[in-house]
């Protein structure tokens, strides 16, 4: 008896269904990219007298020199780095505090100020851009990296508050409770309890927002005028305008963007499958 008698001719077709839609699906998934990669080093001659489904006859690498100058991206990847960096360990560690403080720690303040946090997750980028810009001049933070990173943490806070502390709800109170007993300080619980038991929801979370930070754009135009402030994005922004016929360029300013997040993604895989498998699971 084979392999495909035991297993049963529907389970072998259901695996078969299954592999082809998921086959079907990483193609969908990938071939953008692959089509962006080949088309960002092809000339923009041939990108429009040849097909655009065709591999280029010559690798044109001078593309990617041509717009990693031209739209200053040395500096601007500095500042992505920087704000997504910063952004996410903020973010993180506030997010599991106060987590903690609002799964754990009851008090007549905790429902009220929970809610004050989590309805933030209700609004939109778009409804307080405005006041987001005259609150930036007022202060003096307008045009600095310090008012876009308080702007940028200010607007994670609320989903990351709500992730974490759902999550937390689930770890056993006997654990805080043993170790209070034992003499443990909250601060000591804090880092030595619930930082590691809650890794599945921070993975969650930094990949939520290391993606949300790497690819924002339009909070960055209003809160920053100034080139040496901007991020990636912007520098992208710049061959859709003057430079918007010179195909080439802008594919390799837009591969440029997105090699970073896939880098990411390839040697961050195995931890981030499993905190979202986790942290789904446990929310």
């Amino acid at each position: 008896m084979n392999v495909f008698e035991k297993k049963g001719p529907k389970h072998v077709l259901s695996q078969i269904i299954i592999y082809a839609i998921l086959i079907f699906f990483t193609f969908m998934a990938l071939y953008p990219v692959f089509w962006l990669f080949v088309s960002s080093f092809k000339t923009t001659q041939e990108y429009q007298m040849t097909s655009k489904l065709s591999m280029p006859k010559v690798w044109w690498w001078k593309n990617y020199v041509d717009a990693w100058i031209r739209g200053d991206f040395g500096k601007l990847f500095f500042n992505s780095i920087f704000y997504t960096g910063i952004s996410t360990i903020v973010i993180l560690y506030c997010s599991i505090a106060a987590g903690f403080a609002f799964a754990k720690l009851k008090s007549r303040a905790t429902p009220v100020l929970y809610k004050s946090f989590v309805i933030g997750v209700l609004i939109t980028l778009q409804c307080i851009m405005i006041p987001l810009f005259f609150m930036a001049n007022w202060t003096g933070l307008y045009d600095t990296r310090l008012g876009v990173l308080i702007c940028y943490i200010g607007i994670g806070m609320p989903m990351g508050i709500y992730l974490t502390t759902e999550f937390i709800r689930s770890i056993p109170g006997s654990l805080i409770e043993s170790a209070r007993i034992d003499g443990a300080p909250y601060l000591q619980i804090f880092f030595e309890i619930i930082v590691p038991m809650a890794k599945p929801v921070g993975v969650t979370l930094a990949i939520l927002t290391i993606t949300g930070t790497w690819n924002e754009f339009m909070l960055i135009n209003i809160l920053a005028s100034s080139e040496k402030i901007k991020s990636l994005p912007v520098g992208v922004q710049k061959f859709s305008g003057a430079l918007a016929s010179d195909y080439g360029k802008q594919f390799a300013a837009l591969m440029i963007s997105v090699i970073p997040i896939i880098i990411f993604y390839i040697i961050f895989r195995k931890q981030i499958t499993k905190g979202v498998a986790a942290g789904a699971v446990k929310g």
